[in-house]
């Protein structure tokens, strides 16, 4: 295929196997851990977790990933749309509330022949970066039932600096303004768990709170009010980010200035622990 999923829009051909493009990879899907996950958000997670499936490689790459051992060295599995499907209903049937997407923008089309295979009875996550394109959303339109993306940041410079996207916040804003639109207002079980909607993450970045303060802003004016925000403290330094600055963890202070704000603007504001910032959560990526 030539592809254009993404936004950088590369246009290169990629194989089965393999691809030239910016995420490195091949049509088939590539896959780093399928497992119930017990740390997203508690309308997401619930009791019994949600069925997260972690794709490898990555359209965005920032340099700070959590994740870096996919997102950037692609380990992982590639595995047929057959295989994906079982994958999923395998998933289901371990109890999970959701079938959830880990950046699964450049495997799109695998994606969706294998929920042509097996629709599961859950709802559908797509658990993204923001940096989506709209005609690719369209393309998933009717087939996810609840959004979850982050929303990093407005500025072009960190966007350049930390995603190699100075374009970020241009794209990712009218993307989450399309989930929006396609998923309508939040819709809950009786048991608080989240059936359809749009979850707007932020991580908060050590010595970006300007910045973060500029995306509650943007939330606050653009969005419903009803909208559920993220707020993360999670972030977890890694040695292959090179990047100044971000050598440490937030502190309590720029973690509690960016909730302040948010609770000021009226926003549906979830927050996280300060635990959630330790390599333990970082999640095991055993599929070879």
């Amino acid at each position: 295929m030539i592809c254009t999923l993404c936004p950088r829009h590369c246009a290169a051909v990629r194989e089965a196997d393999g691809g030239q493009g910016y995420c490195r990879m091949g049509t088939q899907a590539v896959v780093a851990r399928v497992a119930p996950h017990l740390w997203e958000e508690p309308c997401i997670s619930g009791t019994r977790g949600s069925g997260t499936v972690f794709f490898s490689g990555c359209p965005l790459g920032c340099a700070y990933c959590q994740n870096h051992s996919i997102s950037h060295e692609r380990q992982g599995k590639r595995v047929t749309d057959e295989e994906l499907a079982a994958l999923i209903e395998n998933l289901e049937q371990a109890g999970v509330h959701n079938i959830s997407f880990v950046t699964g923008t450049h495997f799109v089309p695998a994606i969706l022949h294998a929920l042509a295979l097996h629709r599961p009875a859950v709802p559908t996550v797509w658990n993204t970066g923001g940096y989506e394109s709209l005609e690719t959303l369209e393309l998933l339109k009717g087939h996810i039932d609840i959004y979850l993306p982050d929303l990093k940041h407005v500025s072009s410079r960190l966007g350049k600096v930390l995603c190699n996207a100075p374009d970020y916040f241009d794209v990712a804003s009218a993307a989450i303004l399309e989930m929006l639109r396609q998923t309508g207002a939040p819709v809950y079980a009786e048991n608080g768990l989240l059936l359809r909607g749009t979850v707007i993450r932020h991580l908060v970045l050590p010595g970006c709170t300007g910045d973060s303060i500029r995306v509650l802003d943007w939330i606050a004016e653009k969005t419903p009010p009803e909208t559920p925000v993220s707020i993360m403290r999670q972030y977890t330094p890694i040695p292959e980010c090179a990047v100044k600055g971000m050598e440490r963890r937030i502190t309590d202070a720029e973690y509690d200035r960016v909730v302040e704000h948010a609770l000021a603007l009226g926003l549906n504001a979830l927050t996280q622990e300060k635990e959630s910032a330790e390599t333990s959560f970082i999640p095991d990526f055993n599929m070879r």
